[in-house]
C-alpha cells in the first residue's frame, strides 16, 4: 500500500466566493470585499495555473468542472466531501454547511469510471447530517494509509463517534485531540486537521502548539514516531499562512511536496531543508482561493486510490 498517489481529482470553480455559511468556525476566511464574480475569476486562474504546475511535473490531474446551477461557493475542496480507496470504495461523508452539502454529484463518480478507474461500492456517512454530526473527508481525518492510522482534531466539522465509525469501517486505529487557534480573543477548535497537519510518505508537517492538551500532544508525537516519520513543526504563525496544508504526490521522476505560495514562503531555511531531505517541493499562488475559502492547496485536491478497471478486449 502507497501513502502517495499520482493520481488527483480537483474540482474548477464556477461560483466561488466567500461562504458566508462556514466562515461561522473558519477562522481563516476573510472578506476581500470584491464582487463575487471578480473573485470567481481570479481564483479560476490561480486553479488553471496550479493544475498546470501540477500536469508540468506528470502528476494526472482529473478536471471535473462544478455546475452553476448547484450554487456551491466551496467545490473547489472536493476533499471534505468525498474519499477514494484502494479497495474501490468510495466514503461520502457528513457536512456542516448546508450549501456544501450539494458539492456531493453523481457526475464526479461518473467521470472517474470514465477515466477507467473501478467504484466498488460506497461508505456513506450522510445520514449523520439529519442529527447535525459531521465528519468533513480528509479534510477532518489524516490517513496515515501504509501504518493504518487515522489522525483527527475534533471540532465542530469532526464528530468523535463519526471518527471511530470510520476507523472500524477502514480498519484505521483513531489517534483523536483538539487542535486550537487564537480567534475572536479565545482559543477555540481549528476547523479541520489538515490546516494543522500533513502527513507525508517519511515525515509530517505539524503545528504541535495548536494541541493545548500535554497529554494529547504526547500522544500524537508518539504515533508519529512509531510510524518512524520525521516531525517537521511550524508555528502558529506558519500555519495561518497555510503551511500545514499540504499533501505530498507523486509526480513522473519525482515526489513532491504541494503547497501554496504562501505556506512556501512562511517557511524558513531549516523547514525548507528538512522537506526537501525527502522530496521537492511545488507551490503556486493561491492568494484569491486561500482568503476567500480558508483553505489551500491541500484542500483542493482529492486522492485517488481507486484500483483501475480491467479492460475487456
Amino acid at each position: 500500500m502507497s501513502q502517495i498517489t499520482n493520481t488527483i481529482l480537483m474540482i474548477r470553480p464556477v461560483a466561488f466566493r466567500m461562504n458566508e455559511e462556514t466562515a461561522v468556525n473558519n477562522y481563516f476566511q476573510e472578506d476581500l470585499q470584491l464582487r463575487n464574480a471578480e473573485i470567481n475569476a481570479k481564483a479560476q486562474e490561480e486553479f488553471d495555473n496550479f493544475v498546470e504546475k501540477l500536469r508540468k511535473v506528470g502528476v494526472n490531474v482529473i478536471v471535473e468542472n462544478d455546475d452553476l446551477k448547484m450554487d456551491t461557493p466551496d467545490s473547489i475542496f472536493p476533499n471534505n466531501w468525498v474519499s477514494f480507496h484502494k479497495d474501490g470504495t468510495v466514503g461520502l461523508y457528513p457536512m456542516f454547511a448546508e450549501n456544501r452539502r450539494r458539492e456531493r454529484r453523481e457526475e464526479v463518480m461518473t467521470r472517474l469510471e470514465e477515466e477507467g478507474f473501478l467504484i466498488d461500492g460506497y461508505m456513506d456517512y450522510t445520514s449523520a447530517e439529519d442529527e447535525g454530526y459531521f465528519l468533513e473527508g480528509t479534510g477532518s481525518l489524516l490517513l496515515d494509509r501504509v501504518n493504518n492510522k487515522a489522525y483527527c482534531a475534533i471540532s465542530p466539522r469532526a464528530d468523535e463517534e463519526l471518527v471511530i465509525e470510520f476507523c472500524e469501517d477502514f480498519e484505521y486505529d483513531p489517534v483523536i485531540f483538539t487542535a486550537n487557534q487564537n480567534a475572536k480573543n479565545q482559543r477555540l477548535p481549528i476547523y479541520h486537521t489538515n490546516v494543522m497537519m500533513a502527513l507525508a510518505e517519511t515525515f509530517a508537517v505539524i503545528c504541535l502548539d495548536t494541541i493545548d492538551d500535554k497529554h494529547e500532544k504526547k500522544n500524537v508525537i508518539k504515533h508519529l514516531k512509531e510510524t518512524k516519520k520525521e516531525i517537521i513543526t511550524i508555528t502558529e504563525e506558519q500555519m495561518h499562512q497555510f503551511a500545514g496544508n499540504m499533501l505530498q504526490v507523486k509526480g513522473a521522476d519525482a515526489n513532491y511536496m504541494v503547497m501554496s505560495e504562501a505556506a512556501r514562503s512562511s517557511l524558513k531555511s531549516d523547514q525548507v531543508k528538512a522537506i526537501q531531505k525527502h522530496c521537492k517541493i511545488l507551490s503556486s499562488d493561491l492568494t484569491t482561493i486561500e482568503t476567500c475559502g480558508g483553505g489551500s492547496a491541500r484542500c483542493m485536491m482529492a486522492e485517488v486510490f481507486l484500483p483501475k478497471a480491467m479492460k475487456t478486449v
